[in-house]
């Protein structure tokens, strides 16, 4: 096709002469394959594949083998075409030559046909079969191919008279080695050789003193055999002959004459002395065959002829177009065609199957299984000689406490035992990735976590409607950001500080849905003090890329994941957990006061060891990941409240984002998605030991105002008079507390480990709470008569035995006391399409499912064990049976969500006095009392925007826009898609202290990361703190390329492909480890 290549285009005309045939017979023979996006962060160019039947038809194996110059290229081909052969299912594995059925050849060469019945090929062939039966190092599977091949083609060009001219053609060869009477291969393969001479050490146990009678066994004399056979020195004897003759001048080697074989010839620099030994074979290329296919196969008598079962094979033998199989398959072709040409090869072949039964050679371990049973021994020995001498060190403690102590109690020894055996066997070990040792994390020496700590804005745009977004291409679009998470969040906690105390708005709800901090980890372990180790020779090595050794960065030592901290692993064992696990019988009273007296309990400061600093460093790298302005919420700046709120929010902002991972919901159940790779147990014992030391107070500790009615509703309300005359600003109501917050203050500021049977009792109480929220969320959304009906009913059933698990009551006992307020006063807002017992339902399962989704996570990371995976209308009920809040004996027909309810005290009582607290708000602010009410919308996926089809639509847009800043058109525009805006790359017109405008617009929209389309390079840039990287182009022209700083001026098409794995990197926070090729942007970009 060189020929047919364009070239010398007409700039003017834009003709290309010889394109029609070029682009002809390229489609005509090839398939475009399109560009591919590499997980390294470059793009792969799109390339033209040889179609199905150019495979089949025209490729030529030998042809590329014998024509191509480097090996990599052959091997390249044979790769595709063994791919090629699996998928169209004509051969399962790795093809054999001959690959097809060979071609008539050319009458040219016909005289090099000669050298297939030459004896001293025949000798080499015997040779190599011989070496490869008996498993020689040095012979590959290809040298064997090559044997295999040669004989065939040798026995599909034989003469037709097998005997008749072996004499001449032996005499024409001038061979005088006696290994074959003959020349003839067909005849040559049935010959038996006895003996063989061969060259080796003196000292070696083959040599005899006297040779045996004959070496052939047609029974020659052994005078006739004298020049018989060094086998494995006859090759190396004729190849220093023909180095000698390359050596000569011509006429020199005209002259030269055989040397005789009984000359000896050592190595130049061969220490042992090489004698003469005779070696006993007693086989014939036949027989080397049969016993190459038992061997090949693993099995003995595996080869059978054929021609026994079906005589017909002999007659007319098969040629198959495709000849592929693999070594016994070519085995099998050979013997089948040596007895096909001649009769005694087939009585012989019969012969030798009947006598022959090698043993099975033994199986053999590849290197790869090898170093891998190596490396676990090894691990295994090594666990053991460190189980031993922790044995031996408790033994000897325990034999000096009995001298120091005068132990005498036998029981107490054995407790001992019991105790120090149950501490070794369970301890948690970990693999330290820089110096290789294996071994538990201590305070002394703790072991950490690779980790990579971000600040991420993802969770914040995630919108309530799942309808796209798309990129404003006119003047009339625009994308409004006040319909997202993180605005109508920062609303919520704007409204509530103004109307109740700071320090309960900080406990109401969470943040982090703008630069919230997310952890992730490679799954890779290393000590505390390898790690300072090794950071202090990356700041000694002057080639560093990509990364800034002083901001702590690094690359993980064994995988070079890029990652930035370590997170200290907690001193722990394995049986840790089944020990929290245990089933309670304590009722659920007892339950609710141990976990208030645990509350109590003040916080310890950690003592001064190594692990309690590390915690302690690896929280202000926590702290100092994200900006101050995403952590600062109090009304007075540097309260505590802030780090208290900001600590629980990184908690609750990573078990959102492992639930965006997992697509939503938790229907896929299984483990966590990065399986190891999880770090939320150790996070959440960071901190856990941080929020310990921060104290409640008991008045306001909202345990008791989930737990315990008050006593004395008088002085509830001179409570409340006092608080509105002083004008003090009160405690936010409980029903306006966020419940997912609510579950993470309290769990991280129990002491840790934490008991399952605590674990269930506070996600029980604070359950009841969820679900009196969503009956009062339900209550406004009715209109009056519905709330009447709702209300009558309730009262009708409100004494039954099953009142408190009841939704229909509970729904009537709500509406009865929020009506003392005037919460109902106001226009009705919005209201539900249909009211019906079943849309009630519906309606509070989705309400509280968003609860059920995180505490089960959390359950998960704290307790382990994998979730169920279930349907997406089952979710609810598994996830509440996966917590315990289902009763075992309740059936899937009669289900209802109240009937996971568990009551501490009087579900009325208490409910009364949650909705006290509302109307007593709604006396005061009638007009924000149902803003407030928790509302838990739908929100969908965090999503891009979504791009147009033609690329042209946003470039005609936005090349000639102006800035909204500098109002000038940037020579270098962009645009954001995460939220749309316009910015000015590069421009030194909307530079703010020292920050271009990109570079800010990533600090405030993504938290650091900032996605932007160059509209005048059609590629996609991003920066990921102080880095930037260029990620490629999502638009591309028709046969799939990419056109960067439009120079082709090509359409260009949206790949949806390509801004996919975009639109995924950014969700799974993964642009650091993906895209390799990062450089500093100075905050110029």
């Amino acid at each position: 096709m060189s020929r047919y290549i364009p070239e010398n285009p007409n700039p003017k005309s834009g003709i290309i002469p010889g394109s029609l045939s070029f682009e002809s017979v390229l489609s005509a023979v090839a398939d475009f394959k399109a560009p591919v996006f590499e997980p390294g962060g470059s793009m792969q160019q799109g390339m033209y594949t040889p179609k199905a039947e150019v495979w089949d038809k025209e490729f030529d194996p030998v042809m590329v083998i014998l024509r191509t110059v480097y090996r990599r290229d052959v091997q390249s081909a044979m790769d595709r075409y063994t791919a090629f052969l699996k998928q169209s299912g004509k051969f399962p594995g790795n093809p054999w030559p001959p690959y097809k059925k060979r071609t008539p050849l050319h009458p040219s060469y016909r005289g090099l046909i000669k050298l297939l019945h030459c004896k001293t090929l025949h000798i080499v062939l015997f040779t190599l079969l011989y070496k490869i039966l008996m498993d020689h190092q040095n012979l590959s599977e290809h040298v064997l191919c090559m044997v295999l091949y040669l004989i065939e083609l040798g026995l599909e060009n034989s003469p037709e008279q097998e005997s008749d001219e072996e004499e001449s053609a032996g005499g024409q060869e001038r061979c005088h080695d006696s290994w074959f009477p003959g020349s003839n291969l067909v005849s040559n393969m049935r010959h038996f050789i006895n003996y063989v001479r061969v060259r080796v050490p003196e000292t070696a146990p083959e040599v005899k003193r006297e040779p045996p009678a004959s070496t052939s066994s047609d029974g020659l004399a052994s005078s006739q055999n004298s020049g018989t056979a060094q086998v494995f020195s006859l090759v190396a004897e004729r190849r220093k002959k023909f180095q000698e003759i390359i050596n000569r001048n011509t006429s020199e080697a005209n002259q030269v004459v055989r040397p005789k074989t009984s000359m000896k010839w050592s190595a130049p620099g061969a220490t042992p002395q090489l004698t003469t030994a005779i070696l006993e074979v007693k086989e014939s290329i036949l027989s080397l065959l049969i016993k190459l296919h038992h061997k090949l196969s693993g099995k003995q008598n595996s080869y059978y002829p054929p021609w026994l079962d079906d005589v017909d094979v002999l007659i007319h033998p098969e040629i198959p177009r495709y000849s592929h199989g693999d070594g016994m398959t070519a085995v099998e072709r050979i013997l089948l065609k040596a007895a096909v040409q001649s009769r005694l090869n087939k009585r012989i072949i019969e012969e030798i199957c009947r006598k022959v039964t090698p043993p099975v050679p033994p199986k053999k371990i590849s290197s790869a299984e090898k170093k891998t049973l190596d490396k676990e021994e090894r691990r295994q020995k090594a666990r053991e000689r460190q189980q031993k001498l922790l044995a031996e060190f408790a033994s000897r403690q325990k034999s000096f406490m009995e001298t120091a102590m005068d132990v005498e109690s036998p029981d107490a020894d054995i407790a001992m035992e019991v105790a120090t055996s149950e501490q070794h066997v369970s301890e948690a070990i970990y693999d330290c990735v820089i110096c290789g040792q294996s071994g538990p994390s201590t305070e002394d020496r703790p072991t950490g976590l690779v980790v990579l700590l971000q600040a991420s804005s993802v969770l914040g745009q995630c919108r309530s409607s799942s309808e796209p977004r798309r990129l404003p291409t006119t003047e009339e679009e625009q994308v409004y950001p006040w319909d997202t998470c993180a605005a109508l969040h920062d609303v919520r906690l704007t409204t509530l500080q103004r109307f109740f105390k700071d320090s309960s708005c900080l406990q109401a709800v969470s943040i982090g849905w703008e630069g919230g901090v997310y952890v992730q980890t490679c799954g890779h372990t290393l000590h505390i003090d390898c790690h300072k180790s090794y950071m202090e020779s990356l700041r000694n090595d002057q080639v560093l890329q990509g990364f800034s050794v002083d901001k702590g960065e690094f690359t993980c030592p064994l995988c070079r994941q890029f990652a930035n901290s370590v997170l200290p692993c907690y001193p722990g064992n394995n049986m840790e957990r089944s020990l929290w696990q245990s089933h309670s019988n304590k009722c659920m009273q007892d339950l609710v006061q141990e976990v208030e007296d645990l509350q109590e309990q003040l916080g310890t400061f950690p003592s001064e060891t190594n692990l309690s600093k590390e915690m302690e460093s690896v929280m202000k790298d926590i702290k100092s990941t994200t900006q101050k302005k995403y952590t600062d919420y109090s009304k007075t700046p540097g309260s505590p409240d802030n780090d208290f709120l900001f600590m629980y929010s990184v908690a609750r902002t990573n078990l959102e984002l492992e639930l965006v991972h997992r697509g939503g919901n938790l229907c896929s159940g299984g483990a966590s998605t990065a399986g190891k790779r999880s770090c939320l147990n150790q996070l959440f014992h960071v901190l856990a030991m941080h929020m310990r030391l921060y104290s409640i107070d008991s008045a306001y500790n909202p345990w008791r105002k989930l737990t315990q009615p008050s006593q004395d509703k008088n002085s509830e309300q001179v409570f409340q008079f006092t608080q509105l005359v002083s004008e003090e600003l009160p405690e936010v109501p409980v029903l306006y507390r966020d419940v997912s917050s609510l579950l993470l203050i309290q769990i991280l500021t129990m002491p840790q480990p934490l008991h399952k049977e605590h674990f269930t009792c506070i996600i029980k109480v604070l359950f009841t709470l969820l679900y009196t929220q969503a009956l009062a969320a339900l209550s406004v959304k009715c209109n009056a008569e519905d709330r009447m009906a709702w209300k009558e009913s309730g009262a009708l059933k409100k004494n039954t035995s099953s009142g408190e698990k009841s939704w229909e009551v509970l729904l009537g006992h709500v509406i009865s006391e929020l009506s003392k307020g005037k919460i109902y006063e106001e226009e009705e807002t919005e209201e539900l399409a249909v009211v019906n017992p079943d849309s009630v339902e519906c309606y509070l399962q989705q309400f509280c499912l968003p609860f059920l989704r995180i505490t089960s996570l959390l359950q998960h990371h704290l307790f382990g064990g994998d979730l169920p995976s279930c349907q997406e209308d089952e979710e609810f009920t598994v996830l509440a049976s996966c917590l315990g809040l289902l009763p075992s004996f309740q059936s899937a027909h009669q289900f209802t969500s109240a009937s996971c309810l568990d009551w501490p005290v009087p579900a009325f009582d208490m409910i009364s006095q949650w909705c006290s607290e509302l109307a007593s708000f709604a006396g005061r602010h009638p007009d924000q009392v149902k803003a407030l009410l928790i509302q838990e919308p739908k929100w969908d996926l965090p999503r891009l925007l979504q791009l147009p089809e033609n690329y042209n639509t946003i470039f005609q847009y936005y090349h000639r826009k102006t800035c909204s800043v500098c109002t000038k058109v940037p020579k270098d525009p962009a645009v954001c898609l995460v939220c749309g805006t316009f910015v000015c790359l590069k421009g030194l017109c909307c530079k703010q202290q020292s920050y271009c405008e990109c570079v800010l617009h990533s600090q405030n929209c993504g938290a650091g990361t900032g996605i932007f389309l160059l509209i005048n390079a059609s590629v996609i840039i991003i920066i990921r703190g102080h880095r930037f990287c260029l990620w490629g182009s999502v638009y591309l022209d028709a046969h799939g390329e990419e056109d960067r700083d439009l120079r082709r001026g090509k359409p260009l098409y949206i790949c949806k492909e390509r801004y996919k794995v975009l639109e995924q990197q950014w969700v799974s926070h993964t642009f650091d480890h993906i895209n390799k090729r990062w450089g500093p942007h100075y905050n110029g970009l």
